[in-house]
């Protein structure tokens, strides 16, 4: 997984508390799935769309 271990995660998730605040990641958490979901719902209608046109 990149080559990242344990002290490195601990790291960047220890920066990310600080920059944002303990309050702010579960809003920014669901903000990010919200636009996974968004991304995978339009990259699977591509395919519809492409397998329709064919």
């Amino acid at each position: 997984m990149f080559g990242l271990g344990t002290p490195e995660i601990l790291v960047i998730a220890f920066l990310v508390i600080l920059l944002f605040g303990y309050n702010k990641i579960p809003e920014l958490m669901k903000g990010l799935g919200s636009g996974i979901k968004e991304f995978k719902k339009a990259a699977s209608g591509d395919e519809e769309k492409d397998k329709k046109q064919a």
